[in-house]
C-alpha cells in the first residue's frame, strides 16, 4: 500500500494577483507543495476572465489565453470565472469577478482523497473552509503576500509569506538572478539585532526544502541561512522597530564576508513588507 502524501492545491488567482503577489511563479508553487515527496492529486488556480474587454481588446485576449496555456502546461487546471459588470442608481460601474464560492466547493469535494490541501489566498471567508478540511482529516497549509487575514493565519497548520520562498516572486528588476548565491538579491526577515552595536542577523530560505520546520540555520539540516548586516545598510525606510517585527520582510543583496569563512554580509537593504504597510 502506498504512503505517499496525496495532495491539493487551491489558488485564489485574483486574490493574490492584487495582494502582492503578480506574477507568482505556478512552477515554483508545483514544487513548493511537493516539497515533502508528496503525489500532486490536484491543482486548481481560478482565475478572472474579463470576456467582455477580450472582444474589443484583441491583445488583452491574446495575454490572457498564452498566460492560461503557460499554466496548464505546468499541470495546473485553470477554472477561468466569467467578470460580470453591475451598474447601480448612480450610474457607477462594479466589475465583480469573485472565485471563492467555487474554489470552496472543489476543496470540501475533493478532501475526501486529500492527505494535504494548500490554499494560496489572504482572504479571510475561508475560515470556515479551512476548519471543514482539518475536521475532515487534511493538514491544511496557507501561502499568502499582502492583506492576510490574521485569523486564517492562525487556523492553519502552517502559514508561509510567499514573499520569503525562493524565486516563488521574481526580483523584478533582477531577470536573472540566482537566489541564494553570492551576488543575488533575496527576501528574509530580521532574526537578531543590537542597537547599541549598529548590527544584527537577517535569515532568508536558501532552498525549497522538507525541513522548514527547522529555523535556526545553525542545524546541519536546515533550509536557512544567517547574514551579517551592519545598519550603515539599511534603507532610511528600514527602521529599528520594523527590523523588530519578525512579519516585516527584507530584500537585500548577499555577499561574501571578507571577515569570516563561509559567511554572509547582507548589502542595500531595503524594505519589501511590513504590515503596518
Amino acid at each position: 500500500m502506498s504512503t505517499s502524501v496525496r495532495v491539493g492545491v487551491f489558488v485564489d488567482a485574483e486574490n493574490i494577483r492584487y495582494n502582492g503577489g503578480y506574477q507568482m511563479r505556478y512552477d515554483v508553487l508545483r514544487r513548493f507543495a511537493a516539497r515533502n515527496g508528496g503525489v500532486l492529486q490536484r491543482l486548481n488556480t481560478y482565475m478572472a476572465f474579463d470576456a467582455e474587454r477580450a472582444r474589443e481588446d484583441v491583445e488583452y485576449r491574446k495575454k490572457t489565453h498564452a498566460y492560461q496555456q503557460m499554466v496548464r502546461d505546468f499541470g495546473w487546471k485553470v477554472s477561468a470565472k466569467t467578470v460580470r459588470r453591475y451598474t447601480d442608481e448612480s450610474g457607477n460601474v462594479t466589475i465583480k469577478a469573485n472565485s471563492d464560492l467555487d474554489m470552496a466547493v472543489d476543496a470540501m469535494l475533493q478532501a475526501n482523497r486529500l492527505d494535504q490541501v494548500l490554499l494560496v489566498t489572504g482572504d479571510g471567508d475561508f475560515l470556515q473552509v479551512v476548519e471543514a478540511l482539518q475536521n475532515a482529516g487534511c493538514r491544511v497549509e496557507l501561502i499568502g503576500f499582502k492583506n492576510v487575514s490574521r485569523l486564517l493565519q492562525q487556523r492553519v497548520d502552517a502559514f508561509y509569506s510567499g514573499f520569503l520562498i525562493p524565486d516563488l516572486l521574481p526580483i523584478s528588476y533582477e531577470p536573472r538572478n540566482e537566489w541564494g548565491k553570492p551576488g543575488s538579491c533575496v527576501r528574509g526577515v530580521c532574526t537578531k539585532w543590537f542597537p547599541d552595536k549598529g548590527y544584527g542577523f537577517l535569515r532568508f530560505m536558501n532552498q525549497i526544502s522538507p525541513n522548514l520546520w527547522i529555523t535556526d540555520p545553525r542545524e546541519p539540516d536546515s533550509p536557512y541561512t544567517s547574514v551579517f548586516c551592519h545598519a550603515n545598510e539599511l534603507s532610511d525606510e528600514v527602521t529599528e522597530e520594523l527590523l523588530m517585527n519578525r512579519e516585516t520582510v527584507l530584500e537585500f543583496y548577499i555577499q561574501e564576508s571578507e571577515q569570516k569563512d563561509n559567511g554572509l554580509v547582507a548589502n542595500n537593504v531595503r524594505l519589501a513588507f511590513s504590515v503596518n504597510r
